[in-house]
């Protein structure tokens, strides 16, 4: 069986089907154990609910094909990595599997005559009772999938609506830094404006200055003459 490994990587989702599919191993690695020991009814059983983990492996390991392609591309290689990781396992399970049970009429003995027995029926209903858990197991993982699928496109549609209204706070930031900017722009001018009108000023002032001085000055000549 795989070594546990980090779980980390990957959709909550997909960490779900791993945990489950570590119990699943778990137990399939176990009844795997006892089947050498077993025999009779007892090693059928066991066998029976050996195949049964190996099927729900199998659809937990779908599962988690499906759910790995929805990771981003940065999480897909260490996912990959451990998916094929439990594919191997799976599949080694199933190889000694079919090399404990060589001889299929054990398994079934008479189940499949035309004439069966009150056993043999009471079998084929527990085996379509076992098929029937497993599409619900599996119905029940797709729901969930869908459920969750559901919250990421819900989250999306967030995402974008306040990525629009960021959008337009930013438009109407620009355009008031714009609309400042030419207010600025105008009191420059302006203050150039009054610096010309008082440098002008100040030239006409020290003119006027200097002609009465000389005024003053030529009148006091002209009293001493």
């Amino acid at each position: 069986m795989a070594n546990p490994l980090d779980t980390d990587t990957g959709s909550e989702l997909f960490s779900n089907y791993e945990a489950e599919l570590k119990l699943v191993q778990a137990d399939l690695s176990q009844v795997l154990d006892q089947i050498v020991e077993l025999s009779g009814e007892q090693r059928k059983a066991a066998i029976g609910r050996a195949e049964r983990s190996i099927e729900e492996a199998k659809e937990l390991l779908d599962s988690m094909r499906m759910e790995k392609e929805n990771l981003p591309a940065s999480q897909k290689t260490k996912t990959n990595v451990r998916f094929r990781n439990y594919q191997t396992d799976v599949d080694i399970a199933k190889r000694k599997l079919d090399s404990l049970t060589s001889d299929r009429s054990a398994l079934f003995g008479k189940r499949y005559t035309d004439n069966p027995t009150e056993d043999d029926q009471m079998a084929q209903r527990q085996q379509l009772l076992s098929g029937t858990d497993r599409l619900e197991r599996s119905s029940g993982r797709l729901r969930e999938s869908q459920r969750i699928a559901l919250e990421t496109e819900d989250v999306g549609r967030n995402t974008l609506a306040d990525l629009a209204r960021q959008r337009e706070t930013i438009e109407h930031t620009r355009g008031t830094l714009l609309e400042s900017e030419g207010y600025t722009d105008r009191s420059n001018k302006t203050l150039r404006g009054m610096a010309r009108r008082m440098a002008t000023n100040k030239i006409i002032t020290i003119s006027i200055i200097t002609v009465l001085v000389l005024l003053i000055l030529a009148v006091v000549a002209s009293k001493f003459r």
